[in-house]
């Protein structure tokens, strides 16, 4: 079955150098976007992005479940036509947490979850198993191979984002590590990633960033990293999402998690030396949206250290996003010497170390056939010239974030 997985990768990527002999840096880049679909049916636009390998990367909502009594075929043919398409296997990904932040509900056909505080109350280990395992199983069968979940936030203020819709198992991180441990077992029997959020905490908070800013500086507590500590020391970490929440303790500048290298790349990556995957939350929340630019906001994610830009095209109020223009964005800040290319690289390593990893996999086996893929493309780009770098122009000072957002009506759908 290993050998089968990768032996396709490797045919399918080679017939699509040979074919259409894309650049390099395409590839890379490709690998770095996460975007999401319209509807509740395959979409055309994003399914020649999928296989043009401009999105590495697709999420699914309740928006993209049918409305149907029994969806569990139709989100199948999805999953699978999408993944059908990607010559570099697909990160399929959702938001299946459980309660309230629940795509996959009982009224589709699918299996019943509960909150995260409910598991939290009832201080069962065999409770969050049993739920994690039902959802880790149906997930399998969909298609999909990451789940943004658990959530290791701490229930310390009562909030919106985190505390009301009981997203938080519990306010102390002992359990809240003890819990999310299990749950994270119970997805890699079944092959699914797991991604660890909203980085570097967001039970300390006040204000929703899908709706503007918020400011932890105030609240937050260092124990709410202890649940990513914990986690890092068992090797329980497949991938960490960040939050958009700002904290001037954190980073100097003031900007949020997502956009912050002292807090991404000091904190998650050289002070609890994670070096796996980092989702970015999404993109087109308003904490980031109406305060940054598409361009500025990509170039300070990437050079802060996170490796894969989440457009969920699900934020009411936000400008949508295509895979292609996503694209184009990220190559002419590394054209123009924003982006380093050594920056990319390092995103593209750890991506495909965690891709291998998909379907219950061990990475270490596939060493051999990563190294014959990133060979093939090294080849191919010693085929072609090298693209003319412009000298990058000087960046004027960095303005502050916005200090305050203000809060917009309530969308029915999370997202993240």
């Amino acid at each position: 079955m290993k050998q089968t997985f990768f032996s396709a990768w490797l045919c399918l990527t080679t017939l699509w150098v040979t074919a259409q002999t894309p650049d390099l840096l395409d590839i890379k880049i490709g690998q770095m976007i996460l975007i999401g679909m319209p509807k509740a049916e395959v979409d055309p636009h994003v399914l020649e992005a999928v296989r043009k390998g401009k999105a590495g990367a697709i999420i699914f909502f309740e928006k993209n479940i049918p409305n149907k009594s029994n969806a569990f075929a139709a989100v199948k043919g999805m999953t699978w036509t999408y993944q059908k398409a990607a010559s570099i296997p697909l990160f399929i990904c959702i938001d299946q947490e459980g309660g309230k932040v629940n795509r996959l509900k009982e009224k589709y056909g699918f299996t019943k979850s509960v909150t995260a505080a409910a598991l939290g109350k009832s201080k069962s280990i065999d409770s969050v198993a049993f739920y994690a395992e039902a959802t880790a199983a149906t997930l399998a069968g969909l298609g999909f191979n990451v789940n943004f979940a658990p959530v290791v936030d701490l229930a310390i203020t009562q909030n919106t984002v985190i505390f009301k819709p009981e997203r938080a198992y519990a306010a102390n991180e002992d359990t809240v590590a003890l819990m999310a441990a299990e749950v994270i077992r119970q997805h890699r029997k079944f092959g699914v990633l797991t991604s660890l959020k909203h980085f570097p905490g967001h039970g300390s908070s006040k204000e929703d960033t899908h709706f503007g800013v918020a400011d932890v500086t105030a609240t937050w507590n260092e124990r709410e990293l202890k649940p990513y500590q914990q986690l890092l020391r068992n090797n329980l970490v497949d991938a960490v999402m960040t939050s958009h929440i700002v904290n001037k303790n954190l980073d100097s500048k003031g900007y949020p998690a997502t956009l912050s290298k002292e807090i991404v790349d000091g904190i998650l990556r050289k002070q609890l030396q994670f070096n796996g995957v980092v989702f970015s939350d999404d993109m087109q929340m308003h904490a980031i949206s109406k305060n940054f630019g598409l361009e500025e906001s990509i170039r300070l994610a990437i050079n802060a250290g996170v490796d894969i830009l989440c457009f969920s095209n699900n934020i009411a109020g936000s400008d949508e996003r295509t895979a292609d223009k996503v694209h184009a964005t990220i190559k002419n800040l590394v054209v123009r010497g924003d982006i380093k290319p050594e920056r990319i690289d390092e995103s593209f390593q750890r991506i495909v170390q965690l891709k291998a990893r998909m379907g219950n996999k061990d990475a270490a086996a596939y060493k051999a056939e990563i190294a014959s893929l990133q060979n093939q493309l090294r080849l191919q780009q010693e085929k072609e010239p090298e693209p003319v770098v412009q000298k990058a122009p000087e960046h004027k000072a960095e303005p502050n974030p916005v200090e305050t957002g203000k809060k917009k009506k309530r969308k029915k759908e999370r997202t993240n």
